[in-house]
């Protein structure tokens, strides 16, 4: 390399301040993390087709009522859940506070209803002698309890999260420390919850639905 080549280089007009990929940092960071925790989740997704393909008899629990009314509510709960946020990241790009707030707080009410009526679905498992470990509906498939747990708690632990950001998002949005773009990136991670739910959702719930 050239000493002009060199100093082209040392006194290049990007020195930090502007991000190469035309998005701010806060945003690229939310979308590798995204996309990161994208594959965790489908490595459990696949991990859990496989077993359970491979399992004779896989246990089958879930009446219409209570589990899957249950199920599909949750499933209502997220989906209005994401047009808040929508309506909220709508509002905060056109410097309504008060109206960014509101919908923040009721996104996080929702998320809250979620995580309640799923410890609900929890008890009742557990109620059941379903455990981690096994299950009184066929002891020789005892992944079904751990497949359940692990994927709709991983789940919860991620609605959980996304709950405390939102309200920390919405008191500093509220006070004017935080800006429209911060709205927008938590948005990004809630509408991620909320899309991991609809693969859960069909294949764990859907398709163990009891014949009966």
């Amino acid at each position: 390399m050239s000493d002009t080549e060199f100093e082209g280089i040392v006194a290049s007009p990007w020195s930090g301040g502007a991000s190469p990929f035309a998005i701010n940092s806060k945003k690229l960071g939310m979308w590798l993390f995204i996309i990161s925790d994208s594959l965790t989740f489908s490595a459990l997704l696949i991990s859990y087709a496989y077993v359970r393909l491979e399992t004779p008899n896989w246990p089958r629990p879930f009446e219409i009522w209570p589990a899957i009314a249950k199920s599909s509510l949750m499933t209502f709960v997220l989906l209005s859940s994401s047009l808040t946020m929508v309506l909220g990241v709508n509002a905060a790009f056109n410097g309504d506070r008060k109206k960014t707030v509101r919908y923040l707080i009721a996104t996080i009410l929702c998320g809250i209803a979620f995580v309640a009526i799923h410890a609900t679905e929890w008890v009742t498992l557990l109620g059941e002698g379903v455990t981690p470990w096994s299950n009184p509906f066929n002891p020789a498939a005892p992944l079904f309890g751990g497949t359940f747990f692990g994927l709709t708690g991983l789940h919860m632990l991620h609605v959980t999260i996304g709950v405390a950001y939102l309200a920390i998002i919405a008191w500093g949005f509220g006070k004017g420390k935080y800006t429209a773009e911060h709205v927008e990136v938590s948005g990004l991670y809630w509408h991620f919850v909320d899309l991991v739910w609809m693969f859960i959702f069909p294949m764990v719930y859907l398709l163990s639905v009891n014949p009966k």
